[in-house]
Formats: structure tokens, sequence, C-alpha cells
């Protein structure tokens, strides 16, 4: 065990009375009663270590509590330096989101004490995520806020509900323990109760305590009453603005700030009220300007937009919206700026005169003057926020003052109001800042509100002087402890007359004496105290509350968190500017009656709770809303963690159903896999019958029984029958299998590779005989002549246009005979213009050719030649999914080759085997996606999807196949949301659109769907080898792997993760192109993905509403559509705006969000089947197109005339639609199709038409097909102008240009055109820093967006321009490694406003619109015995034979060179000699091999001798 001072830090150690604290808190609970300065933080960190040093209290936290944020920073980095412990600071602004139940839960793991306000850990223990329990030490800065209903009292209220022997220690800070020095025994108790702890004091150290906290001096001021102020000027800005005759209407709540004015009058004197007259009417005036004007703004069409905001002026059309009234107090304020607003002024502030300000200003002057001295520092504590900003104005404008006070105000933050005012309150870091300043003496004087009083660590002043009377006893001594150097002071002003207040000072300064003796000599008791309150609450109301504890989580619901609550939930309605916030709204007094906001999905009668009778408003109140919480959660409507359901920002951890989603974190952005792969050899083999055009050609011999097949490749409909179980010889198995492997590799260098094979092979390729068995004996004579036969005896016309050889010194190069040329012999001159034609001969054309340095081919002067056409080989396995018949795959050059027949031999196989070879790849290819469809639809449990479509859905994009799952992910990409959507709006009829978005966003998120993925090993069946056949890939990685009884059916892979959620949502496109949107469902519901399960939505949702007869104010809406609907209140909610507040009926917003994902479904249906040859890319952007705003708009307004019918109570929208409307009409379809993007019409017209189809859907019981025709009736005039080639939007062009160029320093920029209305409505484009475009203004940042983007494409493509990209981007000479640095980015984080962020979107962008890479990541690993360069092949696809000298055999000798030699076993010396033949064959009885007539005893002779040199080695 540590000691419990091992780490205090060197520069701070504890005082004796510190220590004497310390050890008497380890006793008990306990509330330190010191003076401000003297030292309590240290005491409590001491505490803090010697409680995280005890073995009890692993696992629990420790949590140091502030009143205020300003605090949080300040005491958090003090324990942090005084502490080796892990520790957080956490403040409103700072805090993870409730929802965010992952964020806290890593906080607690990782941290040892956090310092937070009061709120936030009341809410945690309010949510459950966190336990009283599970907290070692409970240390409350200034608690003497413990009191009524602080969250202090309602964190001890948790407190008190926990077992005894579960609770926390307490330890409590204050200077001020006693609230009421009237009644101080019973506020010292009542703090002790609330607190459980003892009040303490300092007993045997007080001289030393004294000395680090002295008394200040104190002194009582008694300035003379105000009297008249003859000096200031007769012409004020009070009569001048004559407030008390404006009308109501203008919205200025004139009666308050004359209230205030008077005050101030009193207070500072008229210059001082007049100066907050000024500032005050100044900033009401000029917001309310703004607003009009604003408001004006939003109503203009883009070319109006970018016209006054170039003009920078406001149009008197614009300033028709603006109150006469405020115009003219607009003209007065101006005429005095010059008088009260210096900050706008260069020069110095003009004086103030003394006789302008009230005595006590003047006092208040004097003192400062007499008290100053080198490095003053002072802090004048008022009562209001608006004295202390007008007096710290003041100070630096008296001539007494103004080159020795530097003065600043210090408030707090306010509360927010409706009502903006110029004294609206601080924000943290302003308060921070000017903090920071009066530390390093940058400010002297501080004009502070109560906010200065307590906690934040100033440092000690000279001078402190409470300016205002005293309120009550803790904040006389909260303020006078800021006095806290030997010789400071401390002053109180009171007014001549004004008894009451010094009697309250006097009271306050003779009691603390006797009051600190009270608790002084104390001691810590270990008896419990009795839990009470003290409240001005009746205390039978207090009897009768409830405490709700939710049974499954332990969050806790009290009178005190319901209003709270409450608020929380309306706030997270989704609204559009034109809808006020939602609220909750109260009636009654003592039996109060909660009403919820319309917009909430809820039946009207539970949007309305009534509460039992209280003895008091506030508890009546506080009770109907625990009565309207509870119930809600009842509804679901608040979860069980009483959080507003589903609506956190934080990461969803499981759907909609309760299933968990799974951790994806570590799962690596490439994946490792083995994927399922037919093509093994095992001791069970099998034959499949092959058929070219109907007619058996060969047998296809595997260890895999493969599924049927029927493709076309070439001009071939190929087929095979079901597999056969092969029986060979048992006396020669081996014998026989080795035949099969010799002439199926025979045949592929024929045919397909050009080049040996070295690695075992997965398949062979054989011919069958009559009775569809191997035929072993034409295999053992086709491979004694593996490279073909030079006999050409017996070979005649009938073999024309049948017959494949090769010339020996170009092996790689099949062709076909076309006829044997007796007129021609290696003497004839070749004819004019032939590619022979520059020698004299045949034969001396050939020598030159293949003359390669001291070897010199032998050529004989005569005999025929042979003229064949070149067979192009195959080097792709694609095939055709619709069958198309592609090019012949024996198709022929047009032009002929001539050869001399000495170099020349021909293949014997069959032409029916050759030609079967040749289509190989293709027909392995298809069986292959065949047999892994068939595995996937077993293994996942899929429904009978198409073959041809679940193959597309499993083929990635990098196959190179012609075919991939793009389309299919594009179009089940729109199916999932559908399909989610409308499971989610049936499943939570009560949850609002904005809960219900959140959850289909994590319900179709790629996050899910990986997961989902990853459970069902779906990564076992994708495709994604590259159907390039440069390296024959049916092979095995080694012999022994062939025999093994139960072979891996597997091989290894890799792909991106991205490709397996891409497979998820192809997959279920494929089901759904399939079998419609029940066929969908079950596919979903196998894949695991949240849709509801397989029953189809009109059996599970339909015939469930009351039908009811529309009104007949829908009648042409419905002629419109041509449907009619059954549930007429569907068609109210589908019309009715948020703003409208209807009891009758919900607004449309959940309508919407279910038209929305329908409109979404029914456009991608129409272009995936219109434009069958269309990317996913194309399909994607002409979607967006019919779908963007500007294009349902145009719809609602020109087809179904919805803004006649609309139910809004908002005069801007009503306007901003009236507006629109024409500008709507008279636009084409196909302009909105290419120009949308430059339109900007009320949102609510495309809402209202999403929610009118959405009521549709519901109405004929979620008829997908019915829904869809009318859906695609209605928009037909805009879907009709769709297309695969439409162009992209402004900003995507940028994007896929800049690309491209490879620049990757772009990024946009937002600002503002106006500052005054503080709007962000211009964007620029800058490229290294440099704006090349902007700032372009428009009614909103998308438009202006693309308005910069159109301007930046054209100049950065201007070669004449100065900003033409070649001459700024500076990409790979100051920045190389940012393209490196944008791997890592995450997608949820891209921001176009950055560098990285922009480049990783363009990149996106760019590959949407090129064609995919054909590379697939481990595909072109480099596989032992596959030899071969491709650098050396030449441009007909053969390989050269640079290296081969002096070889007879050339074609024979030049093959074995580029395999290596290994595929046959031969060694070529460099003299052309073959050596190690004998080493790599045993004896033969060749004499028992019958052969062909036409071949003789010489040729036999001669073929012999060279395969025994190619015998393979076995």
């Amino acid at each position: 065990m540590t000691s419990v001072l091992d780490t205090v830090s060197e520069t701070l150690l504890p005082r004796r009375y510190q220590e004497e604290i310390f050890v008497r808190a380890q006793q008990g609970n306990v509330i330190a009663a010191l003076d401000t300065g003297s030292g309590k933080t240290y005491i409590s960190t001491l505490l803090i270590k010697w409680i995280a040093a005890k073995d009890d209290t692993q696992g629990k936290i420790i949590v140091f509590l502030v009143p205020k944020v300003a605090l949080v920073q300040q005491q958090g980095e003090f324990i942090s330096k005084q502490t080796s412990l892990r520790v957080r600071q956490f403040s409103g602004a700072t805090a993870h989101d409730m929802g965010d139940r992952d964020g806290w839960k890593k906080e607690f793991e990782d941290t040892d004490v956090f310092v937070m306000t009061a709120q936030i850990f009341l809410n945690l223990l309010t949510h459950s995520h966190w336990a009283m329990a599970k907290v070692s030490l409970l240390v409350f800065d200034e608690c003497h806020h413990t009191r009524k209903n602080h969250a202090y009292n309602g964190i001890m209220r948790e407190y008190f509900q926990t077992p005894f022997g579960s609770r926390p220690k307490v330890f409590g800070m204050t200077a001020s323990p006693i609230w009421n020095p009237k009644n101080a025994v019973d506020s010292l108790a009542t703090l002790e109760r609330n607190l459980d702890a003892k009040v303490i004091a300092v007993k045997e150290h007080v001289d030393e305590l004294s000395g680090h906290s002295p008394k200040p001096t104190e002194a009582c001021l008694y300035p003379n009453p105000p009297a008249t102020y003859p000096d200031y000027p007769s012409r004020s800005l009070k009569s001048r603005l004559d407030l008390e005759g404006l009308p109501h209407e203008i919205g200025i709540p004139v009666d308050k700030i004359l209230t205030r004015y008077e005050v101030t009058f009193n207070s500072l004197g008229p210059f001082g009220a007049e100066l907050f007259l000024y500032m005050e009417v100044k900033q009401r005036v000029t917001q309310l300007i703004q607003d009009a004007v604003d408001s004006a703004m939003d109503l203009l069409m883009p070319t109006q937009y970018s016209r006054t905001v170039r003009t920078t002026t406001v149009s008197p059309g614009m300033l028709a919206k603006v109150h006469p009234k405020l115009r003219e107090l607009e003209t007065t304020l101006a005429d005095f700026r010059d008088f009260f607003d210096t900050s706008e002024l260069d020069s110095e502030p003009k004086p103030i005169p003394l006789t302008w300000c009230s005595p006590k200003v003047r006092k208040l002057a004097e003192v400062l003057f007499e008290r100053y001295a080198d490095k003053f520092q002072g802090i004048i504590f008022v009562e209001q926020r608006h004295i202390a900003t007008c007096l710290s104005i003041m100070l630096g404008r008296i001539p007494l003052l103004i080159h020795l006070i530097k003065a600043d105000q210090l408030v707090g933050h306010g509360k927010d109001t409706a009502t903006k005012t110029h004294t609206k309150g601080m924000g943290t870091r302003n308060q921070q800042d000017t903090v920071k300043m009066f530390r390093e003496r940058q400010i002297n004087v501080l004009v502070a509100t109560s906010v200065a009083e307590e906690g934040l660590d100033f440092p000690a002043c000279d001078l402190v002087i409470r300016f205002d009377p005293v309120q009550h006893m803790v904040g006389y001594v909260q303020s006078r402890g800021r006095a806290r150097h030997k010789t400071s002071t401390f002053i109180i002003m009171v007014l001549e007359g004004a008894q009451s207040q010094a009697e309250r000072y006097l009271q306050f300064l003779e009691s603390e004496p006797q009051l600190r003796q009270a608790y002084q000599e104390r001691d810590v008791v270990s008896q419990t105290i009795e839990e009470e309150e003290e409240t001005q609450d009746d205390p039978a109301d207090l009897a009768e509350r409830e405490r709700y504890i939710v049974p499954t989580t332990g969050a806790i619901l009290t009178y005190t968190s319901a209003t709270g609550l409450l608020n929380h939930l309306c706030s997270l309605i989704p609204r559009d500017k034109f809808t006020p916030m939602h609220v909750p709204k109260y009636v009654g007094d003592f039996k109060a009656t909660v009403h919820l906001p319309s917009s909430l999905p809820l039946p009207a009668d539970l949007l309305v709770y009534e509460g039992p009778l209280r003895r008091s408003k506030k508890e009546a109140k506080r009770a109907a809303a625990f009565l309207a919480v509870k119930s809600l959660h009842e509804l679901n409507v608040f979860d069980d963690y009483l959080l507003p359901t589903k609506s956190s920002r934080g990461r969803e951890n499981e759907d909609a159903d309760g299933v968990p989603i799974g951790d994806i974190s570590k799962i690596p952005d490439i994946l490792d896999v083995h994927v399922l792969d037919p093509w093994v050899l095992n001791r069970t083999l099998w034959l499949h019958v092959v058929h070219l055009d109907g007619c058996p050609s060969a047998g296809l011999v595997t260890g895999t029984p493969l599924p049927p097949v029927e493709l076309v490749a070439g001009d071939w409909f190929v087929s095979t029958d079901e597999p056969r179980e092969m029986v060979l010889d048992p006396r020669d198995t081996w014998g026989q299998r080795r035949a099969m492997e010799d002439y199926t590799r025979m045949g592929l260098w024929w045919c397909i590779t050009g080049r040996g094979i070295t690695l075992p092979l997965t398949c062979y390729l054989v011919p069958i005989t009559r009775d569809y068995k191997v035929d072993f004996a034409a295999i053992e004579l086709a491979v004694r002549h593996p490279f073909g036969s030079y006999n050409w005896e017996g070979i005649g016309e009938e073999h024309y246009g049948h017959l494949l050889y090769m010339n020996n010194k170009e092996a790689g190069h099949p062709m076909i005979l076309h006829r044997l040329r007796h007129d021609i012999t290696p003497s004839t001159k070749p004819p004019v213009g032939s590619r022979e034609s520059a020698f004299p001969t045949y034969r001396e054309y050939w020598q030159d050719k293949y003359t390669r340095k001291s070897y010199v081919p032998t050529i004989s002067s005569d005999g025929p030649c042979v003229e064949g056409f070149i067979v192009e080989r195959n080097i792709a396995s694609a095939y055709s999914l619709e069958n198309k018949p592609s090019a012949p795959l024996l198709g022929p050059k047009p032009t002929t080759v001539i050869f001399p027949l000495e170099f020349c031999r021909w293949l014997l196989l069959p032409e029916h085997v050759y030609q079967t070879f040749f289509i190989l790849p293709e027909l392995c290819h298809r069986a292959t996606d065949l047999w892994r469809l068939r595995e996937a639809r077993v293994a996942l449990s899929l429904p009978p999807i198409a073959d041809d479509l679940l193959v597309q859905a499993l083929k990635l994009p990098t196959t190179n196949t012609g075919f991939n799952n793009q389309r299919l992910e594009t179009l089940g990409d729109a199916v999932l949301k559908l399909a989610a959507v409308v499971y989610l709006y049936n499943k939570f009829p009560h949850r609002h659109e904005g809960q219900l978005d959140g959850m289909k966003r994590v319900s179709i998120s790629n996050r899910t769907l990986l997961a989902r993925a990853v459970e069902r090993s779906l990564e076992r069946h994708l495709s994604s080898e590259n159907q390039s056949i440069r390296l024959w890939r049916y092979v095995s990685s080694s012999e022994e792997d062939r025999f093994l009884f139960r072979p891996s059916r597997r091989v290894f892979r890799q792909f991106p993760r991205k490709s397996m959620q891409d497979c998820m949502e192809a997959i279920l496109g494929a089901g759904f192109a399939t079998g419609g949107i029940d066929m969908a469902l079950q596919t979903g519901t196998a894949l695991g993905i949240s849709v509801g399960g397989p029953t189809s939505w009109s059996v599970r949702y339909g015939f469930l509403l009351r039908v009811s007869k529309p009104s007949p104010l829908f009648l042409p809406l419905q002629d419109a559509l041509g449907y009619d609907f059954k549930h007429g209140q569907l068609l109210l909610e589908a019309v009715t705006h948020p703003s409208f507040g209807s009891n009758d009926s919900s607004s449309y917003q959940r309508l919407e969000f279910l038209g929305d994902a329908l409109i979404d479904m029914v456009v991608t249906d129409y272009l995936y089947k219109k434009f069958p040859e269309a990317t996913s890319g194309q399909l994607s952007w002409a979607r967006s197109r019919a779908v963007c705003s500007a294009a349902l708009a145009s719809l609602a307004v020109k087809r179904l005339h919805l803004h006649q019918l609309m139910l809004i109570n908002n005069v801007g929208l009503s306007i901003a639609i009236g507006r629109y409307v024409p500008v709507l009409e008279e636009i084409t379809e196909e302009e909105i199709i290419l120009y949308g993007w430059k339109h900007d019409p009320p949102k609510a017209l495309s809402d209202v038409f999403e929610s009118v189809i959405g009521a549709l859907f519901v109405d004929c019981d979620y008829n997908y097909d019915k829904a869809a025709a009318v859906t695609e009736m209605i928009m037909e005039d805009l879907l009709v102008n769709l297309r695969p080639d439409l162009p992209r939007d402004p900003v995507s062009q940028l994007m896929v240009w800049v690309a491209q160029s490879g620049c990757l320093a772009v990024r946009f920029e937002k600002s503002m055109s106006m500052p005054e209305l503080r709007r962000h409505d211009c964007m620029s484009v800058l490229v290294h820093d440099t704006v090349v475009a902007g700032p372009i203004a428009a009614p909103n940042l998308s438009m202006a967006k693309g308005l910069a983007a159109e301007e930046a494409r054209r100049v950065l493509g201007d070669p004449d321009s100065p900003h033409h990209l070649s001459s700024i981007c500076r990409c790979g000479k100051e920045e190389p490694a940012a393209e490196e640095e944008l791997l890592d980015a995450e997608m949820d984080e891209l921001d176009d406003e950055t560098k990285e962020g922009f480049a990783v979107l363009a990149r996106i962008q760019l590959e949407e619109v090129e064609e995919p890479d054909s590379h697939v990541p481990g595909e072109d690993i480099d596989v032992p015995g596959l030899d071969g360069n491709p650098d050396e092949e030449d441009s007909s696809g053969g390989l050269a034979w640079e290296h081969t000298e002096g070889m007879e055999i050339s074609g024979l000798a030049s093959a074995s060179e580029d395999i290596g030699l290994g595929v046959y076993g031969l060694s070529i010396g460099t003299d052309g000699s073959a050596t190690d033949a004998e080493a790599h064959h045993g004896d033969s009885d060749w004499d028992a091999i019958s052969l062909p007539d036409n071949i003789d005893e010489a040729t036999v002779s001669e073929e012999m001798e060279v395969e025994e040199m190619m015998e393979v080695d076995a």
C-alpha cells in the first residue's frame, strides 16, 4: 500500500490546519468550513488520494462536484496536478449525450476522478449510467448550495436511498455553512442533514489558519442620497425615444426596460441610466430589424438574393417589412452613437464628468483613486448584470480613473429567454478569458455579480467593494473572502438613510464569530443523521411525493426530475424554422394539467395528463409531470433509462428488435478470408458430360459434384449433365489420374494459357466415349504427342477449317488450318504488300525473323507451306448472364499467315475436344458461381432467388466479369430503407419522426449490415476472383492436398470489408427483383436484418384503421391521384403542417418519413428496370435528381395542388410558399431535373408531397405494387426526363475533376455576406488556401456551394486564368504524404470544408463515375511453379524467345524455357542440347502403343525422342 502523501506536489505541502481537517475527514462525513483562500481544495486532494489507495474502493469512482461550469476546469486541473489519478472534466458543453451509453461506459472504465457539474452527475444517476453504491467519495464544492431543489440536494436524495453500508464518503467545502444568521442553528442543522455530514472548522491550529487567511479591514461608507443633476444635458435619450408611446405589436418590453432604467438611474446616475437605455434599446431594435430583413431575405428568389448581397443594400421592399417606429428608433439611436458607443470610434473614449454620476459612483471613484497603488487589483460586487456592464464602462471614462483603472465585467451565464437582451450573460469561454486577464493583470478591476463570490480562483485583492447591499450571509462571507491579503480592505456601500441595510451588515458582522463558534468546537460523530430537508414546500406535499424506479435498469424518476425529462422530450421533436419550439403546457393552479405537443404521435387522450391536488402550484406542476413521464414510459415513449426512446446521438448497440449489433471495430479494412470453392480433387471423382450445341463433346472431371450448367460461350450453347461418379481401374488408378492430368495440361497449353502449369490441377477435361466414359485410349495417344505431330501425311481438304496446329517457332499461337499450299515453297517470292515482301523469298524472311545470335534455323528451299488463321486465345473467363452470344472464341483473324510445313505441328485432339478447351474458362467460372450460390442459399436459408440474380449479388466489382453486385446493391439499398421504415413506422406508433429516423439509420447503417454479414459468415460465399486467365487458377497448392479424405473446399482470398455490406444489400435487391417485396422480406429476415419478419405487409399491417370518408376538401386531390381513400383521417394528417397545432390530428411528419422511403424505392425500381445497362453510380445520380426537394415540390404544386390544401398556422411559411408557387408552375420538368439544385422552394412543399404518398401507401394496406403504380403515374413527367448520362451537379463535377487531377488541397469555406444578419449564406472554394471562387451568396448554403463549385471548375480549368490548377497546385512538392493520411479517415468525419474530407469525398465520387478497378488484393500473388515473365510476351500475345540459342526443336524448347522447364522435367543446355532427360522418366513399353496410320515409324521415333526428354516428373 502506498503512503497517503506519496504523490503530493513538491511545490504544495499540507499545512498543519489542513492536516487537522484531513484527519477528521477520515473519521466520517464532514463539511469543512474554512475561509476563501485557506486551501479547502487541497484538503480534498489529500482525501481523494487516501480513498483511492484503499482496497475496498476498487471498481468505484470519486466524484468532485461543483455548482458552476466555470469551476470544472479550474478544479479538475488542480486535482490532476496534485495526484497521479486519471481525472476527467465534464460540463454541459463537454459531456457525452445521456443516450451515449457506450461513451459513458468507457469513461467510467478509464477514469478515477470525475470533476463535473452537479446536474450532470444527477442525470447519470437518473438514467442509470452509474449507481451511488459504485462511488467511493463525493466531494461537494461550495456545498452550502445543498438546499431546496438544487442539484446537490437531488444527488443527496439518491444518496439516502442507497443502503447504509454502500453509501460513499461525503466531504463538503464552504466558507459560509450558515445561510440564514437569524436562525443559525436550524440553518446549520439543515445543511448537515442534507449532506449527512458534520460541519467542522479548525480547532488546534487556529493561529496558523489566521495567518494564511487574515480578516481584511472592514469599513462602511455612507454616500449622500441622490440629488438633481443639473449639469447633465437636457436633451436626454429617454425623452427622444418616447418609449411609453411605442405600439405593443413592435415587441419591445417597455415596462421592463423602464423599470431597469429607474434602478440604474438611482444606482449610477443619469449617464449610467441613459447608457443602459442606449445599449438595451439599440440591441433590441437592431435584432428586430435584422429579423424582419432576414425573413424578407428568405422570400427572395436566388437571383434577387444574389443581387441584394452584391449591392450590400436592403431594398425598399424588404424595408417595408420593418415597422416604421423601429426605423425612427434606429435614427434616434444613431444620433447618440458618438455620445455612448465609443467602441466604434478610433479615438479614446470621451470622459464622463463626475456630475453626471450618482453620489454613490462618485464615492466609488474616490475610493478607487485613494486606494490605487502599483499592481493594484480589486473587485466590485453588484447585484444585476446590466449594472455590471454599465459600471465597468463608466469607470474607464471617469477623468479621475481614466489612466489608472482598466475595468471589465464578470457576470453569470443568465437564463435563455425568448427575448434577447444586451445583458444576457457571459459564456463559459468569455468568463475564463476575463478571469485569466485579471490574474495576468491585463485588467485590474472586475465589476462582478455573485458569480465571482465563490469558487473561482482569484489572486488576493487589495480592495473588495460591495457596491450593492448584502442580501445574505453567504454573499457577505464569500465576497469578503476575496480580500484575504493582509493589507486588503473590504468595503460595504450603504446609502444614507437605508437603516435596514446597515442593520443587516452589522448583524452579519456581529454574528459571524458566534456562528463560527457553533461549529468550530464540534467533533465528528458516527451516528447517522436522520434525513430531512429544508424547503418551503409543504410537508404534506413532500409526504405524498412518489419515487419510481424502473425495475430493469434502476433508472429513477422523481418529482424534481420529471419536468426536465418532459422538456427534453419535447425539445427533440423535429421542427422547421416556421414551427416554434415544442414545449409542454401546464394549466391549473393547485391541480395542474400538462398538455403535450400534438406533434408527438400519440392519441389525443394520451397527450393530456392531470395531476393530483397539491398545496402549492409548483408541486402541482411537478406532480402532473411525474404522472406524464411515468405514463409515457409505459407507452415506450421513454425507454427503460428514462430517455426519449432511440433519440440519442450515441452509437446504438442493438437493432429495432433488440438484437445486439456486434463490434466491428477490430475488423480490418481488407479481409483475409477462406472462400468456399469446389475445385478440389479427392479420392472420389465426378464426371460431368459437356455438350456443345447439344452434342456431347468432352467430360469435365472434378472432385466435387457440380450443379448442371447452361451458358452461351462464344457462338456455342454450352451445357453439362448431372455429375456421375467415376470408377477408375483399381490396378492403375494413379496412372489414369496422371494421364488425365497430362492430357488437360496439354489442352490448356495449346488452347488457353500458352504456358505450362506445374502445380497439380483440380479438374480435368478429357475425351469421352459414346457411352459417356473417359476415353483413356485417346488420352494415351494424345499425351505421347503433347506438342503435336510433324507428320502431315493424310491431312487434306477435309481437315481445312478444323485442324489446330502451331508454328514451333512461335509457341502459344495456335492456328486453324486454312489450306496446304503446295503452290508455295520457301523459295517463293512473297506477294507485294505482304509482311514478307521486304525479302526476296519466304525463306529469307523466316531466317531473318527466327535467327537468334549464333542460332540460325535450318529451312529447306522446297516443300509445301501451310496457310492458316491465327486463333485468339481466350484471355478471360467472363460470360453473359443474359446468354447473349459473344464474339466466337475460335474466330480467326481475317488475314492468314504462311509458314513452312517443317515448322508446324498439328494437335492430336479431336475438334470437339479442343473446342471445349477453348470454352473451359467460362464453363468453370459459371460452375463456380452456381456451386457457390447453392451453398449460400442453404447456409443463409435464402428464399428461391433467381440463380442469375443471386450470382450477380455475390459477385464483387473487382472480378472484371462484365457484371457485379453494384446495380443490385443500389436497388437493395432502396429496398432496405423501405422495409426498415415500414417496420419502424408500425412497430413504434408513438414515436415521432426524429426517433424513427434515428432507428432507421441504425437498421440500414453499414455497421449493422457488416455485423450481420459477419454473423452469417457471408464472406465465405463471395466471388472476388479476377477472371483474367493469365494465371490458371484451378490448381492445388500441393500434390498431397488432392488425396485428402476430406479435402478443404476453400481458397484464400482478400477483398475490402465494404464488400460485405454491399453484398447484403445486393442479395436483398436480388430477392426483390425475383419476387417483389414479399421475397425481399423473406430475404431480409434470413440475413438477420430488422424488417419485421417474412410475413407480407398487408397481412401484418393492413385493414387495421377505422374506415372514414374523406372530407369534400380532398376530392380534387383524390381525382389527381386516381385513387379513392378509405381512411379520410390519413389525408387530414398528411396535409397538417406542425405549425398548425391541431388536436384533431397529428402533423404530417410520420407520414412524410414513410412516403420518403416509398418514393425512393419507386424511382429506384423504375430506373433499374428501364436502364439495364446503367451503372450503380448512374442509377444513384438519376434517382437523386428525381427525389430532390425542388422536384417533389414541383409535383406537389403542379400535379396535386397541395399548396391549396395544406393546413398551416405560420404567416412566414404561407408567404414563402405563395412566392415560390409561380416559379414552380413555370419551370419545366427537364429544368427541374437538370438544375434543381439552383432552386430552394420551402421544404414544406416536398414534405407534404411525401406525406400524401405515405398516406396513400397506408391506405392501400401497404400494397407496394398498387402504391408504386400511383406514385409512378404522378411522377411520370419527371421520370421520363431521367437518363443514365445526366450531368452531375457542380459540386460532384468539381470533385471528380479534382480527383482526376490529383490535387489534395481543395476545400470549401463558408462565410456571411451580411454579418449583421448572422447567417452563413456564402461559400468559397480554396485551393492550397488560395480563394479561386467566391464568396458567392445564395439563399442557402447548398445552393451557394453549387454556384461556387461551378465557378471554381471554370476558373481552375481556364489556361488563361491566374488560378489555373497547374499554376497553383503544389501537391507532390509540399504535401507528399497528404493522400496517405486520408486512408485512415472515418466516413462519418468527412467534411468538404477540410482538405482531407474533400479529397476523400472526391475519390468516392470518382469511383462512382469510373469503371471499377479490376485488381483484387491477393489475386496477383506469384504461385510457385507458374513461371513466365509477362514482359516477354510479344504484341500478339505469344511469348518472345530472345534467349533460345541453337535450338533444333525451337517451339518445343521455347515453350520449355518459358515455363521453367518444370512441366515436363526437361533441361536445355546453352548449346541447345537436352540434358538430364533420362533422370526424369522410367522404362515404357512404347511398342504396345498403336499409332494412327498417318504417323510413320520415323515420326514416332522422333516424337518418342522428344517426349522422353519432356516426360513429366511425377
